[in-house]
């Protein structure tokens, strides 16, 4: 099992270095952020762009992989997304993961004028957006119409350090954006049920058994092999505190080991945030026991 941890691109860039190099030296598989243009409880403190965050990171680090947990169409478009994708993957000698998801309701879904879309048609421009990320991040010219989006013989060129493309980790819940993984996806994300009112621990799990039947089947009939996609947990808001302890985490991984998972992220511990209230130094323990 890997594991990684999701950085908030909030603090002063000398802190967050120095964040990072500490959980690089300690042993961790990867760092994420998230990619917002402002975010829930932090809407009125710092708030960083996640590319050049990242970008910043990947100067400063140089084993660790780098993620987006997740950009989205919501204030994204795929032309420019994957030139940046494909020149932090260079400057990063080949270490980053593209995180996609549909996009929610918040604040970056209203900060351009738009009207908030339907889960169906956030979903449905995601399968979109993916589709000309697919071809942008694989071809040196690429050109598309369709509903959402116009690509007129754009350029990527010199292409991916990572061949044939930058993995993309697709954040998928339900049957089109699962269908949508299955299709063109190195990797899966989820944090379970979010907006279900039972958020114990069983009910996530029975959650997520579901959603990797999903998977499953779709991969099936399209000849994929499921073990060909990744599948990255994210600790969600839930019921379950598994950095309460080492043994608690340790419990956790094991659980969702069993489920197929290959990958496990959860939130850097913050004082002063109401919610990851842990110790910071619990990750610390974490590694002590199972990254060494």
């Amino acid at each position: 099992m890997r594991i990684g941890v999701l950085l908030l691109p909030t603090d002063p860039w000398p802190q967050t270095v120095a964040r990072a190099q500490h959980l690089e030296a300690l042993g961790y598989d990867h760092l994420w952020t998230y990619d917002h243009l402002s975010w829930r409880r932090y809407r009125e403190l710092p708030w960083h762009a996640a590319v050049p965050w990242l970008t910043g990171l990947a100067g400063v680090t140089s084993r660790v992989r780098l993620g987006t947990m997740v950009t989205s169409p919501t204030f994204r478009h795929p032309v420019s997304l994957a030139k940046e994708a494909m020149t932090l993957d260079h400057v990063s000698g080949g270490r980053v993961t593209l995180g996609i998801g549909a996009g929610g309701t918040g604040f970056d879904a209203t900060v351009l004028g738009e009207e908030v879309r339907t889960p169906r048609q956030r979903a449905a421009r995601l399968t979109e957006f993916v589709e000309v990320l697919d071809g942008l991040l694989r071809e040196p010219a690429y050109s598309h119409r369709g509903e959402h989006y116009t690509v007129d013989d754009a350029r990527m060129i010199p292409g991916c350090v990572q061949r044939p493309r930058l993995p993309l980790a697709i954040a998928a819940a339900g049957p089109k954006t699962l269908a949508l993984t299955a299709r063109l996806g190195d990797a899966w994300i989820t944090f379970g049920e979010p907006d279900a009112a039972d958020q114990s621990p069983a009910a996530i799990e029975a959650a997520v058994r579901k959603q990797a039947a999903i998977l499953e089947r779709r991969c099936a009939e399209l000849g994929r092999d499921p073990a060909s996609i990744d599948r990255i947990y994210l600790v969600g808001n839930t019921a379950e505190r598994p950095l309460a302890s080492v043994a608690a985490f340790e419990d956790f991984v094991g659980r969702y080991a069993a489920l197929g998972f290959t990958d496990v992220v959860f939130h850097d511990p913050r004082p002063d945030d109401p919610v990851w209230t842990e110790d910071p130094a619990i990750a610390d323990a974490i590694a002590e026991r199972l990254l060494h």
